[in-house]
């Protein structure tokens, strides 16, 4: 099949990869869209992984206000190069972080970074909740697993749905960036403020 320059266009608008990235997606795959689009996420997490382990000391700082000044968040979002830092799409996806960390209120970054005493808390909560339904103890065990993992993945900003695009984590977000931008890209730290809280 032919490619077009309409149809690697196309692509591009729909990935945001670069114009030969796209053009080889497509004809890798005979023109079909959306084959070339799972091909291109497919190699972005091949970048992503490659990447994981480069220092990224340059970055920017969002910040997000909403409700009349009554919910805010900032978030530092951090890359290897500042030539990325200063790119549309980089200030674009950390403005947007800023305004999911409002919308969503998370506790940490990752599991690993949630505080002891509240998981601790709310796994005693679901023991007693599930000894009370009267499950026997191996079942037990599974239920608490469960609702604990569920737990976890609605209180750790990698693993949150993002507000504008419920179908993506934010970890999944986060890899499609460093596909698009060639460079690794993390989330060093957020705050959220709410007035009287």
């Amino acid at each position: 099949m032919k490619i077009t320059s309409q149809m690697v266009k196309d692509l591009r608008d729909k990935t945001a990869a670069g114009m030969m990235d796209c053009k080889k997606a497509l004809s890798e795959t005979d023109g079909d869209m959306e084959k070339a689009v799972d091909l291109l996420r497919q190699k972005g997490l091949a970048v992503a992984a490659k990447r994981a382990g480069r220092a990224t000391s340059e970055g920017t700082i969002e910040c997000y206000i909403h409700a009349g000044g009554k919910i805010a968040a900032m978030v530092e979002l951090s890359c290897e190069s500042d030539f990325v830092a200063k790119t549309d799409v980089f200030k674009e996806f950390a403005r947007d972080l800023a305004l999911h960390i409002a919308a969503s209120n998370p506790i940490a970054i990752t599991r690993e970074e949630v505080p002891e005493d509240v998981v601790a808390r709310e796994k005693e909560i679901y023991i007693q909740q599930a000894l009370d339904s009267g499950k026997p103890e191996n079942i037990v065990e599974k239920m608490v697993g469960g609702k604990m993992d569920k737990f976890l993945a609605e209180i750790c900003l990698l693993e949150q749905k993002f507000v504008k695009n419920p179908d993506l984590t934010i970890q999944e977000l986060i890899t499609d960036l460093i596909g698009k931008m060639g460079e690794s890209i993390s989330v060093k730290r957020f705050s959220r403020f709410q007035v009287g809280v």
